[in-house]
């Protein structure tokens, strides 16, 4: 979310310089009002610079000049709120993927405790508003992947009471539940062809709890299973047109119209590789016209800003880093969008969506938590163990190790 009175609009729209020429800071915005809400990965930048030690020098976020994030930079680009991403990798599933998520929330709180005059956390719609209020950056925690809660309804709703408001149903991973983009592709094959039972019933449990359900990463396929499936409105919190570039990681026209239907939100990706679908080359035009068709197929009340700074390795001419913001906005006036569609864009649909969920969850109140858990036969990995599950289950395991162990030396006392 960026932080623009209708004034500062005003002032912006008056500049006629090109796309990405203006100075940011020097647009007329000097007035704080409400707006964007988007997704920001600089807590995986702060453990891979810093193993999450805050206390160095070097991670003073005041001071940071190597990486897209920091309060100087969120400053000068009017930014009023984010979605730090609790990110962990694909290589943690079925390993530590739950304690490394759990470091990347603990760093995010720690973040809002170090620098309060700068980040406030909240977890609710009413927390943001507040925060626009108090001219702090409005700061909520999604987690980047559904690998991260290890299959476990329980982890679920940990996460929800440690502050976590939307969760990224897969990363670029197949999980025991749900099918990731990659299976669009001649990379993976397809799983559970989209959710499986128990991913159904996660998304419920995120519905009840009044979580956002994020379809970024998603295949397909995944995305109509959850658009069919959720009762409250879905986002995609960085994703792009999959009709301007063909990456799978964008959303195709159908999805969009679906957006519409069920009023959800997609938050546009700045990554040159879902912006041009060239790694090495983008623009900020270019990303203006995936906002243009967005809000073209699916409504203006469907679209947002997605961001993902510090999540990817190059970003279009324009718009290198957060400061960057103010340009987009010009860009997005000069294309003739309306005051009231650009303040949507950057905050407003993204309340109005998360409102949505709070209704839903507050729908839902007297229904009782889901603990049914997933079937011991539909998970993977061998480091895990079986306490609560039937006697059969706890047997499967050794008895698999077993036979792998002892058919090699059979084999080799026949020799």
């Amino acid at each position: 979310m960026l932080h623009y009175t209708m004034s500062s609009l005003q002032n912006i729209k008056g500049k006629p310089s090109p796309a990405g020429t203006s100075q940011p800071g020097k647009s007329g915005c000097s007035q704080l009002g409400e707006n964007p809400m988007r997704h920001n990965d600089l807590p995986w930048q702060l453990l891979k610079k810093f193993n999450n030690r805050l206390s160095v020098v070097p991670a003073n976020l005041t001071l940071l000049n190597d990486t897209h994030t920091s309060i100087p930079k969120l400053r000068s680009g009017r930014v009023g709120g984010q979605f730090w991403a609790a990110y962990v990798p694909c290589d943690t599933q079925n390993k530590d993927a739950v304690k490394r998520t759990l470091e990347q929330i603990d760093v995010i709180h720690r973040m809002c405790d170090k620098y309060p005059e700068a980040f406030v956390c909240v977890t609710n719609s009413t927390g943001i508003e507040d925060a626009f209020q108090a001219k702090k950056v409005a700061s909520l925690i999604g987690v980047e992947g559904g690998h991260s809660m290890d299959s476990s309804l329980g982890t679920l709703r940990m996460f929800y009471r440690l502050g976590v408001r939307y969760m990224t149903l897969s990363h670029s991973c197949n999980t025991p539940w749900v099918d990731n983009w990659l299976v669009d592709t001649d990379e993976e094959q397809p799983v559970h062809n989209g959710l499986s039972q128990f991913g159904k019933r996660v998304v419920w449990e995120m519905n009840r709890l009044g979580m956002l359900v994020d379809l970024a990463h998603v295949s397909v396929r995944t995305m109509a299973d959850a658009l069919e499936v959720s009762k409250a409105p879905v986002i995609f919190s960085h994703s792009s047109a999959y009709e301007l570039c063909r990456s799978r990681r964008n959303v195709p026209d159908d999805i969009l119209r679906r957006v519409n239907e069920t009023g959800g939100l997609v938050m546009v990706n700045f990554y040159n590789m879902y912006v041009s679908c060239n790694k090495e080359a983008a623009n900020l035009s270019q990303v203006a016209d995936h906002l243009d068709h967005v809000k073209k197929v699916a409504g203006s009340a469907a679209v947002g800003f997605g961001g993902d700074y510090d999540g990817v390795p190059t970003l279009p001419q324009g718009l290198e880093d957060v400061s960057k913001y103010p340009e987009l906005i010009a860009e997005l006036l000069r294309r003739k969008w309306t005051e009231a569609e650009v303040k949507a864009a950057l905050a407003m649909n993204l309340l109005r969506v998360f409102k949505k969920a709070e209704e839903v969850r507050d729908s839902l109140s007297q229904e009782p938590p889901d603990d049914e858990p997933i079937a011991y036969e539909e998970l993977e990995g061998q480091c895990r163990t079986s306490y609560g599950y039937p006697a059969r289950a706890k047997a499967s395991t050794p008895s698999v190790l077993s036979a792998a162990l002892i058919i090699p030396l059979l084999y080799s006392l026949l020799l």
